[in-house]
């Protein structure tokens, strides 16, 4: 994968440098000190994968990556967590807070290879026609899924992943048709991320819940339709 950083820290640019060096799967074509700069260099190279500060002067990361009418797969580097969520609502593949461990890294690294070998895959997910279960496209498969074998979906980029107790499956797919094939009555939009099965739900308060030991977060924006849905079910 051919690798852009852009940050105006040179300590944080010579730690992604050393860490893309040691991984055999990246390549590092090109470094910027800021978003002017990155832009010129994306006029005239193709990048795979691009390392993005948030906090650079004059143009910010997240807003560099909103003028980006093609961006590559993005992983936001920050000092700071506050621009996590506006990160992901940009449909960014990660958010690793500086000082960036090696481990941390590779973590972000496995995401950005499992996306992209998806991503040659041309797998379209089977329309479901019945009110018990879905269909979904995964591994070259069509899986039936029962509705309530389905814990909570998350997205990813350009697919979703489904979890259930056993097993986590990928699919391509848009959250906003997830949110359209699964049932209202048993499946809660929560977060512009994440789609929840309410009879799993085990803790929750105004702006997080559990499965089990997961830990979900409730977007400000779904908050009210996620509390008025479990007042509905008498939950509160």
């Amino acid at each position: 994968m051919k690798c852009l950083i852009v940050d105006d820290e040179p300590l944080a640019l010579d730690i992604l440098k050393e860490y893309i060096n040691k991984t055999p799967s990246l390549e590092l074509i090109g470094k910027c000190n800021n978003a002017l700069e990155a832009s010129e260099f994306l006029k005239n190279n193709k990048i795979d994968l691009m390392f993005l500060d948030i906090q650079m002067p004059e143009i910010t990361g997240i807003e560099f990556m909103r003028s980006l009418s093609n961006p590559p797969l993005v992983i936001f580097c920050s000092a700071f967590s506050d621009f996590a969520v506006e990160g992901f609502e940009l449909d960014a593949l990660d958010y690793i807070l500086k000082p960036v461990s090696f481990e941390r890294f590779n973590k972000s690294i496995e995401r950005a290879i499992e996306y992209t070998a998806l991503k040659k895959n041309d797998a379209v997910e089977e329309p479901d026609h019945d009110n018990d279960y879905i269909f979904i496209k995964s591994n070259q498969k069509q899986i039936k899924l029962s509705y309530d074998q389905i814990l909570y979906v998350e997205a990813f980029a350009d697919y979703v992943k489904l979890y259930t107790a056993e097993k986590r499956y990928i699919t391509l797919q848009t959250m906003k048709n997830m949110e359209i094939k699964l049932p209202s009555e048993k499946f809660i939009r929560v977060h512009r991320s994440f789609i929840v099965g309410s009879k799993y739900i085990t803790a929750f308060n105004s702006s997080e819940l559990e499965i089990g030991a997961t830990k979900i977060p409730v977007g400000k924006n779904y908050k009210d339709d996620f509390l008025l849905k479990l007042r509905s079910k008498n939950i509160l």
